[in-house]
């Protein structure tokens, strides 16, 4: 059933995640977007369900105009320093951080996906007793990984460039999708890190 407004207009469709996905998979700066939205709603739903608290870092930016003739709209930016990983927060009593990537590519994830300072960033919360991990997407295969960071900062420190995407299936858990919340990461983190 069409929905019309009294000017003959029709309704616009909220766009599903399949039609985000497609959009967002041509520019390859945005490619991560679908599982960003993910990650936020799976968050916003632990957090609602008293579940968790993980949040999302923002990038820090170094705002350095602005135009007010139409509200205050941000016309020049800088990113004032190098953000860590994009995703942090308190789950069971331990310190989460995460860093999520995407990628188009059937037989690899590049390591050069990663910065430096992302890898020493999570070997710090490794040394303090937190949790840290990589969540990485297969967007080909529409497969979702949990991967313990200590295995690619090994890989890192070797000097590899990438990881087989089949070394990421033997040792990473597949995050398997369902209705609510669409990616239940924490239910992996349960079964590696909360063993019983």
């Amino acid at each position: 059933m069409e929905i019309k407004y009294p000017t003959g207009k029709k309704a616009k469709k909220t766009p599903t995640r399949k039609k985000i996905k497609s959009r967002i998979i041509l520019n390859a700066a945005n490619r991560g977007m679908a599982l960003e939205v993910d990650l936020n709603l799976a968050n916003a739903y632990y957090q609602e369900k008293n579940i968790a608290t993980i949040t999302k870092r923002p990038t820090p930016i170094r705002v350095v105009k602005v135009d007010y003739s139409k509200g205050a709209k941000i016309t020049e930016a800088f990113f004032e320093k190098q953000s860590t990983t994009d995703y942090n927060g308190i789950y069971k009593g331990k310190y989460i951080d995460f860093e999520a990537k995407s990628v188009s590519l059937k037989t690899r994830f590049p390591l050069a996906n990663i910065t430096p300072h992302q890898f020493s960033h999570l070997q710090s919360v490794i040394n303090h007793g937190g949790i840290a991990f990589f969540i990485i997407e297969f967007s080909t295969f529409d497969e979702v990984y949990l991967l313990d960071a200590s295995l690619l900062i090994s890989a890192h420190n070797e000097g590899k460039k990438s990881i087989p995407y089949n070394k990421i299936k033997e040792k990473g858990h597949l995050i398997t999708r369902k209705l609510a919340p669409r990616l239940d990461y924490l239910k992996v983190v349960d079964a590696v890190y909360f063993k019983e």
